[in-house]
């Protein structure tokens, strides 16, 4: 949904603006839903995550990060973000949450940002040690994906001029490295569960 409304928004730019800035305005209403249906979903998957991987070496604590995943989108859902980074470009560029409402979308994403790379790295571990090679790897490459585009993300909105005008591109692939990956593991779940 990110992708398409990025497209569709009068002067918003992806490759520039953060996937947040689609909460304000007149259609911002469609990126909140947008954060409750995922969030929701997200939040059903680590329900089922824990029922079907009972016996997997922590899968409590995996199931609640996942579960933090979604409630983190879920709230980001609930409180829109400022006019932050430049859009709208009709307002000043600021690099800061300034409202009530601003700090708490940003306080419910960190648990997106923060929760699902420890959830990568808590799989990578129980993937080691039942020696599924190619789910280490994969696990490994997509949390490198995730923190590395994250970090290039969160310099470009701090006004950094090589990377400016790339934030929304690295904040993207961050949050495409982990979905993907989460997505896939639902899969894998699924299809391995009674193995596990």
């Amino acid at each position: 949904m990110f992708l398409i409304q990025g497209q569709l928004r009068d002067a918003y730019m992806p490759f520039k603006f953060p996937i947040s800035s689609l909460s304000i305005g007149h259609w911002g209403w469609v990126q909140r839903i947008n954060f409750w249906i995922s969030g929701s979903l997200i939040f059903l998957f680590s329900i089922g995550f824990r029922r079907a991987t009972p016996l997997l070496k922590s899968s409590l604590w995996t199931s609640r990060l996942i579960g933090a995943v979604g409630l983190g989108l879920f709230g980001a859902g609930l409180f829109s973000s400022d006019p932050i980074y430049g859009y709208p470009v009709t307002e000043p560029i600021k690099i800061a949450q300034f409202t009530i409402i601003g700090h708490l979308h940003d306080f419910f994403s960190i648990f997106v940002f923060v929760c699902l790379p420890i959830t990568c790295f808590k799989m990578r571990n129980r993937f080691k040690e039942s020696n599924n090679k190619k789910w280490t790897t994969y696990t490994i490459i997509s949390v490198i994906g995730m923190l590395t585009s994250f970090i290039l993300a969160a310099i470009g909105f701090k006004q950094v001029p090589v990377f400016v005008d790339f934030a929304g591109v690295f904040q993207r692939l961050s949050i495409i490295f982990g979905f993907i990956w989460l997505t896939s593991l639902s899969i894998f779940i699924t299809r391995t569960s009674k193995q596990l």
